[in-house]
């Protein structure tokens, strides 16, 4: 078990909902937004959507902010930036950019799920310069390889 820090920040007298687990074996905890009645995002506009919650992340840990698949699928949201990242030095407010893809305005309430947020581990990195790579099947072989027809489709670099 990781503990992480969090912070709630007070706006009009009023304090944002914790994340949450939505079932027993969810792997990501849910993110609401923490906003004064609600906003509208228009098709093809990006917003960021506070959340009112700083965490402190101990160091060698991350949090990834993801999309919720329902909302993906049924609002047409997703994070603007795919996906986004939490360093563990970050002591800001938990942004969740998003961008409505569909064609129709997009309610967003306050309190409502916006993003899913999964905090993982990050192991300290040494780069090491080398001159050659040890060798492997797939070699340097990449998008899509394992089904990329080369005659039909072209890479450019």
């Amino acid at each position: 078990m990781v503990n992480v820090k969090i912070k709630r920040l007070e706006r009009e007298g009023r304090l944002p909902s914790l994340p949450r687990y939505a079932t027993e074996g969810a792997a990501a905890c849910d993110l609401e937004a923490f906003i004064s009645g609600y906003l509208e995002l228009d098709p093809g506009v990006r917003m960021a959507i506070p959340t009112g919650l700083s965490i402190e992340l101990p160091e060698g840990y991350c949090a990834f902010i993801m999309a919720r698949s329902g909302l993906s699928l049924k609002k047409g949201l997703r994070l603007a930036n795919g996906v986004g990242l939490i360093d563990s030095d970050y002591r800001g407010e938990i942004m969740v950019s998003l961008r409505n893809d569909s064609d129709e305005t997009v309610r967003i309430d306050d309190g409502m799920r916006i993003a899913q947020m999964l905090v993982m581990p990050v192991p300290a990195v040494t780069f090491i310069e080398a001159d050659t790579l040890g060798e492997t099947k797939r070699g340097e072989k990449g998008f899509g390889s394992t089904g990329f027809d080369k005659k039909k489709e072209e890479i450019v670099i």
